[in-house]
């Protein structure tokens, strides 16, 4: 598989950057930006500013959100933090505040 997995029970503090995809299953503190996706597993914790392609959340993200494409908050997910993207959804039973903005 391509990208990066945070598995759980791992937690990362600090500043990550890269150019792959990020799949975060564990805990995320700081700041974490990639040109490619992030995707935030059920049992994931992101407790970091955000800035990718493409943003998925199905856990807990606390933290500003930057996606050049899209914002997608899964059934479950959790996001408290302001988003600027293009596309941006909230699924039902997701959770969010914040402020969204979409003039990108």
């Amino acid at each position: 598989m391509a990208g990066t997995v945070i598995g759980e029970g791992l937690t990362i503090e600090g500043e990550l950057t890269g150019d792959d995809e990020v799949v975060v299953h564990g805990t995320v503190r700081g700041t974490l930006t990639t040109s490619d996706a992030v995707s935030v597993g059920s049992s994931g914790v992101v407790e970091a500013d955000l800035t990718a392609s493409s943003v998925t959340v199905a856990g807990q993200v606390t933290g500003n959100v930057v996606a050049q494409e899209r914002v997608d908050i899964q059934a479950g997910g959790r996001l408290v933090g302001d988003v600027k993207s293009a596309r941006f959804t909230i699924a039902d039973g997701a959770s969010f505040k914040g402020s969204v903005d979409m003039d990108v």
